[in-house]
This record gives C-alpha cells, structure tokens and sequence, in this order.
C-alpha cells in the first residue's frame, strides 16, 4: 500500500476524530462504538495456580481495568480458567476474562467455555508447517484452507457461547508461510491478520478485535494504519486493540507505550488499550489511563479554534517511514543525530559522559555561533536588518496561514522551532510540516512543548505522545521540553533522550526487550531484565 491509499487519513490529520468502528459485546462490556476507551492488562502467574490468577486479576480490577486476560498454553490451563471465573464472580468481580492462545487450537476451544474473549495469534494458531519455504499459489492456499478448518470450529464454539475474538497479529511471532510472502514487514502483520478476519467474516462471526503489537513503534503504527486502510477498503471497521510488545521497564516502558499508543490515537485509531510493562500488571493500569484520559474528553472542537487550511493529500506516506529531508544549520538536520534543546545548563558532559552533542544548551550554542540568536519570533527575524549568522526562529500555525513563512524562502542559517499555546499539538504541527514538505522549505525544525501544571508521570506520557507522533513518522530534526513544575534539569533531559530513544529516533543506551516467552509465564522477565 502506497501514499496514495493514505488520502483517508486526511480527515484525521485536519482534526481529531476517532474512527467509528463496530460496538462489540465482551461478557457485560461494550467495546468500540462510541464507548471510552477500555483498559486492561494480563496475569502473569503460572496458568493452574488459580490463587494467585484471582489476587493478580483483583489487583488489576481494582486499579481500574476492565479486561483482564490469562495465557492458556493447554487444555489444561484452559480448563482452569473456569476455577478462576467462578472464584472471582463469587468475589463479586464480573469484568470479562481473556484467554491467551498460543499453538494450540484445542486449548482455544476449551477456553472459549469459560471466558468473555479468546485471543488467538494468527502467526502460529494453526500453521501446518514451520519449515517451509518457497510456496506456490496453491500450496499457499492449501495451507488457509487447512487453517479455516481449524478456526471454522472455533468460530462456531464461540458463537455459541457469545465469546469475542481476538485476532492479534506480532511482529515477534509471524508465521513462515506468511515470512515466506511478505517478509518480517508491517505488511506481511496486516495479512496475517486479514486472513483469519475474511474468514470470520465469511463464517458470519462478527465478534472481533484486532491488534498489530510490535516492540518497534513505527512498525506498529505502520502496522496499525495499514490494517485500518485495508479494513477501510475492504468495507470493515472492527475495533482495535492498541498496544507496544513488552516495552520495557520504569520510565523506558512508559514512554515507549506512550508514544506508539499515542500516535494511533492522535489518527482516531483504537478502541482499548494495553500498556505492557515488565512489573506487576496492575502498575501498567495507571498508565493506560493517563494516555485514555486524554482522549476521552477532547472534541473535535479543540481544533477548529484556528482557521485552517484543510489538508486533502498527504504529501508523505504514513505507511512507510522516510525522515523529511532537510538542511544542516548549525550542526542540526540533515543525517546529524537529533539534539535535545534546553535553557541555562551546565557542560555537556556533566550530565551524560561520553555522549558529546546530545544535548545543547541554549547558551552554550549561542555563543558558539558568531552573531547567534537564541530564540526570536519570525516577525522579529524578518525585521532584522543584519541576519545573525544562525538562529532559532519560533513559528506557529497562523506564520503558515497568513503566508508569512515564505518570507523566510532562500535563508539558509534558519533553526525553525514550531511552538503551540494550547493543551494539543499534533494535529497543528503536522499541518506545519504539510506546508513545509509543499513550500519545498528545509529548515530543520525542532519541536518544543511547555506543560504546565502535570506530575512527572503525566509529563512522561504526555510529551511521548506529542513527540513521539511526529517522530515516527520522521517529522522534527531535535526536541525542546520545559515544564513548570519543579523538575530537575537532569530528569528533563533524560526523558526527552527516553522519547528519541523510543521513536528509534537517537539511540543513547541499551534497546531491552523484555519478551518473557509467548503467554509471559515461562520465567521471571523482572528478574531477568534486572540481571
């Protein structure tokens, strides 16, 4: 799929509108529609020890989640699912239940007796080979056809039993057959998934949810928006299950699940969330609902305060990841690492040793560059008679409606800082890069955000999202965080390296990820990434 399949998602880039999909029924909840965003995590606890499923669904209750899902690698972890529904219903806990299918068709099946919704992964639910290679048109459609007998019988089962379905394909786990097609591709997630949903669909089950989890954010959002484009073409609008594969620990697992969930969104894609940390899963439930509570009550109104030029083609792929092309100023742009920007700090090497230009201080900068500014208004550039030999030029989205960043057209020592009043700023800055990539302009640009008021967590979750969204789709040349309260300047810093690291963006340290075994129940990943 191509730029220009990438038309529909023009809407979504004028204002926040979040795609309406079909409302399911999982047990008592409504999922999809126009009902919020649904949180939910998943047990960690070995399969038949039903005390401790019961405590760690409790606790997760408790914290807010309204799924909770348990991995079933057997039919004889399947059919304990039954002793942990009847115990928590008895406690008087009725969310819907999951079960995590992995292998093994016959443990779905057994499962489907005793839970709201059973997950399945396409990538190794009912693959006849492991092995194979090269496979002809038939052979390819002999081996979906095996498959639609397999999954025909769990359709039915669940149908019965009113039990939802999850198709959820990983960018870890795809099938050979699929591998041998596709290749490890967002494209080859998509198709694994679409083939167990036309079959559904064909079978008239209509229950389903969808997921395209990855621990790289820009393969799951490409991931994501391909799947939505293809549903879109294919006249289906199923709802999305959005999550970030075993994001990690601490601040790195927070921010990287931000801004990958953050970024489907801010397009209007998803219907419930899942932030996978490696700690307890009731700590990722907190998570989940700063980055939820931010969508559940915005409108649409929030941006149309400006009057905008609407966008009807994207003049980028958002399928496919390209950094925008720009020109090197002062030593940012171009193919230079990404820099993080900030007021009033000491030396560089006082805060990371042996990572010289991370991180550039205002005033050092300026006094480095003959003649620079630090930061002016465009106004005040135009009206300066001698331009400094490099400077930061603040922008926002009025500069580019009224036409007054094409005065700038043919400068060369030219820093763009795009900067928005407001609690949102994605959806702005996007139509500034749109205008840029049009106008033929190359500045670098870097993305500044100033919050107010917000906990260290919020501000983690919050400028992950508003970053992060533009980042994986190769839009900002360096980042520029402020806060209000009192945060320590060390702390800024590393959460903006936390966000380039995230987005792939600029990696400073080791990439973990902590993937405990497909089900997470084989060995202690919390141990084992703290060894």
């Amino acid at each position: 799929m191509n730029s220009k399949n990438s038309n529909q998602y023009c809407e979504s880039y004028n204002a926040y509108q979040p795609w309406s999909t079909r409302e399911i029924l999982i047990g008592n909840l409504k999922l999809g529609g126009s009902n919020p965003i649904r949180l939910q995590s998943m047990s960690s606890c070995k399969p038949l020890d039903t005390e401790a499923n019961v405590e760690q669904a409790i606790r997760i209750i408790d914290a807010g989640g309204e799924l909770v899902r348990f991995t079933a690698p057997i039919v004889k972890d399947a059919e304990n699912l039954g002793n942990i529904s009847q115990q928590l219903r008895q406690k008087g806990y009725n969310q819907p239940l999951v079960a995590d299918i992995h292998f093994n068709p016959k443990a779905a099946l057994s499962a489907a007796d005793f839970v709201e919704k059973v997950r399945i992964n396409p990538g190794n639910f009912a693959e006849t080979s492991k092995s194979k290679i090269n496979y002809t048109n038939q052979e390819y459609q002999d081996a979906l056809d095996a498959i639609e007998i397999k999954f025909v019988e769990l359709l039915n089962k669940c149908k019965t039993n009113k039990v939802a379905i999850r198709i959820g394909s990983n960018h870890g786990s795809l099938s050979q057959r699929v591998m041998d097609r596709y290749g490890d591709t967002p494209e080859g997630m998509v198709e694994a998934a679409m083939e167990y949903l036309r079959l559904a669909v064909k079978h008239k089950f209509y229950d389903l949810v969808l997921s395209m989890k990855a621990s790289n954010i820009r393969v799951m959002v490409q991931a994501y928006r391909l799947l939505a484009a293809r549903m879109r073409i294919e006249k289906m609008n199923f709802p999305l299950h959005l999550g970030v594969t075993e994001a990690g620990e601490g601040e790195d697992g927070r921010i990287k699940s931000a801004a990958g969930i953050g970024a489907l969104l801010e397009d209007g894609l998803g219907d419930t969330i899942r932030v996978s940390l490696t700690e307890d899963p009731e700590f990722e439930i907190p998570v989940a609902k700063v980055i939820a509570d931010r969508y559940q009550k915005r409108t649409r109104e929030d941006f149309t305060q400006l009057n905008r030029t609407k966008i009807t083609e994207l003049p980028y792929n958002p399928f496919e990841f390209l950094q925008r092309k720009t020109k090197v100023v002062a030593g940012i742009g171009g193919k230079n690492e990404m820099p993080v920007i900030g007021y009033d700090w000491k030396p560089i090497d006082e805060y990371i040793d042996g990572f010289k230009n991370l991180i550039i201080p205002i005033e050092k900068w300026k006094k480095s560059i003959n003649n620079a500014k630090p930061l002016m208004s465009l106004a005040q550039y135009i009206d300066l008679t001698e331009k400094p030999e490099s400077s930061f030029v603040k922008v926002n989205y009025q500069d580019f409606y009224l036409d007054k960043i094409q005065q700038l057209n043919g400068g060369e020592s030219i820093i763009l800082v795009f900067e928005e009043e407001g609690d949102y700023c994605v959806h702005t800055f996007r139509s500034m890069f749109i205008a840029l990539i049009n106008l033929n302009l190359q500045f670098p640009v870097i993305l500044k955000r100033s919050y107010s008021n917000l906990s260290e967590l919020d501000l983690q979750i919050y400028a992950a999202i508003d970053f992060g969204a533009l980042l994986v789709d190769g839009l900002g040349d360096g980042i520029w965080l402020q806060s209000d309260i009192k945060i320590p300047q060390t702390r800024i810093n590393e959460i903006s390296l936390g966000i380039l690291q995230a987005s792939r963006s600029r990696i400073s340290k080791t990439d973990f990820i902590s993937c405990p075994s497909c089900g997470r129940t084989l060995f202690n990943i919390q141990e084992a990434t703290a060894q």
